[in-house]
């Protein structure tokens, strides 16, 4: 899927796309099936959540307990999506991981033997995911806390400015320890490792190359921004059209989503996820392939574990 050599720009994305043309039945199904679970989650909590929480803000008679209850369903249906998501793109990156891994040397891979592979070290990616995004929200959190505090003081404008500027500020390291960490996900499942491990292993195999990781990873979220819109767009479009009153209540500024609505913009969003949820997980196991190419020689190991004539034999994965 790819040259087993340092990788540019054009060549992961390239193997990126490859991987998902020549193995399209096990990496569209695994995306697909994810796909679909989240958006039955997200369509059940709109709908069960947007009827009261429109009646209630859209009532001027209603009381603050309503007000509140209304939106504590909110947050909570929010919650329920969140996690939800979480836990599908966790396991379909694990999939996915078991997959580009294999197709870096030609080898195909059913869903079944992705599965074998990854249920061992779901629940230490779980436990990752979740330390990075508390350590994330915990930097962005102490970067709000002094505007919160002025806030509580008796001036709320002021502290709502210290607060919005605490955040941004705060949004700089956040960044960094993302990228720094963006590796230890392939790490940790192609290499066996614990989770402390895995954030110690990306940290070393990014050390030195952060903007370019940075840049190829952000360039990748725009063009699956663009691919996801592109694709949910007409969807959306013909979901308000086919909504009865829905326009009408959009143009007004209290829509209320209709089943015909959900459904439609749904199928969308499920098309846009399956295509562009497995490039960003070929396009992070390939960084992580690149880098351990710069720094630790890896295509020697690969080209053996390909079967390259006069490289011998080696283990059978990246990770190895």
């Amino acid at each position: 899927m790819i040259p087993l050599r340092p990788l540019g720009l054009g060549e992961i994305l390239d193997g990126a796309v490859t991987t998902m043309r020549t193995y399209w039945r096990t990496v569209l199904g695994v995306s697909l099936v994810v796909a679909v679970l989240t958006q039955i989650v997200v369509i059940l909590a709109q709908r069960s959540t947007s009827a009261r929480t429109n009646q209630v803000l859209g009532d001027p008679n209603a009381t603050p307990a309503e007000i509140g209850g209304a939106m504590l369903d909110s947050l909570l249906g929010s919650g329920a999506v969140f996690v939800v998501t979480m836990a599908g793109t966790v396991v379909a990156t694990a999939l996915l991981t078991m997959v580009t891994s294999r197709a870096v040397l030609g080898r195909p891979v059913t869903v079944g033997e992705a599965w074998r592979d990854a249920r061992p070290l779901l629940l230490k990616l779980f436990g990752l995911v979740l330390l990075l995004l508390l350590i994330c929200l915990g930097i962005v959190t102490a970067g709000a806390l002094p505007g919160i505090l002025v806030a509580a003081a008796g001036s709320p404008l002021g502290g709502a400015g210290l607060a919005f500027l605490g955040i941004l500020a705060a949004c700089v390291p956040a960044l960094w320890l993302a990228i720094r960490f963006s590796l230890a996900s392939p790490a940790l499942m192609l290499e066996k490792q614990g989770i402390t491990k895995a954030m110690s292993r990306s940290a070393k195999l990014v050390r030195g190359s952060w903007w370019r990781i940075f840049g190829i990873q952000l360039l990748t979220v725009v063009l699956t921004s663009m691919v996801s819109l592109v694709v949910a767009l007409p969807f959306a479009v013909i979901a308000l059209l086919s909504g009865g009153d829905g326009l009408a209540g959009f143009l007004e500024g209290t829509p209320e989503p209709s089943w015909s609505y959900l459904i439609i913009s749904g199928i969308g969003s499920v098309i846009g996820l399956t295509i562009t949820l497995p490039i960003s997980a070929c396009v992070t196991v390939l960084l992580y392939i690149d880098q351990r190419i710069r720094r630790e020689a890896l295509d020697l190991e690969l080209a053996r574990a390909a079967g390259v004539p006069g490289h011998g034999s080696a283990p059978t994965a990246p990770g190895s």
